[in-house]
């Protein structure tokens, strides 16, 4: 956060030093508010940018086992672009190497974790562990202290939903 800060003041002084060697190619015909006018557009710039790269920059972090199978854009109030430009706020992604996959039967089970990252003032990500059945494609959600599944969260998966290829088809 404070990197952030520092490189929104940096980059408001380097469009004010542009905007100032522009008045004087000029001959001082430019008025003398084009200086800060181009500092606050070039910190406004900044933000733009930094909270647009957000979900490619996490997605450079992750391993290269990790699949993002969703991620959600939002419109804020304050941010009128993002009603014309949505901008991703959050996204959830499935770590394939860490699969642990079982046999049940006939039944082919696979117990994941599913990590979901939000863009706030801080980062934040929540973890929940699940257990997928990928010969009937339920997917539950598994109890965080006990480990036991939760019977009465069960829901049944598409075979195109990302998460049941994200798991069950992973080599």
């Amino acid at each position: 956060m404070m990197w952030h800060l520092i490189a929104a003041v940096f980059a408001g002084l380097g469009a004010a030093g542009i905007a100032l060697l522009l008045r004087k190619l000029s001959g001082k015909r430019l008025p003398r508010w084009i200086i800060p006018a181009f500092g606050g557009l070039g910190m406004l710039a900044y933000q733009i940018h930094a909270e647009y790269s957000w979900f490619d920059h996490k997605q450079q972090q992750l391993p290269p086992s990790a699949k993002v199978v969703s991620s959600e854009k939002s419109e804020v109030f304050w941010r009128p672009w993002t009603y014309f430009f949505p901008m991703t706020t959050a996204f959830q992604v499935i770590d394939r190497e860490n699969l642990i996959r079982r046999q049940a039967g006939d039944d082919q089970l696979v117990e994941f974790i599913r990590y979901r990252f939000e863009k706030q003032a801080i980062d934040h990500v929540t973890t929940r562990s699940y257990l997928m059945n990928c010969t009937t494609r339920e997917r539950l959600p598994l109890d965080e202290s006990t480990g036991e599944p939760k019977l009465d969260e069960l829901v049944r998966l598409e075979t195109d939903d990302p998460v049941f290829k994200a798991v069950c088809t992973a080599s």
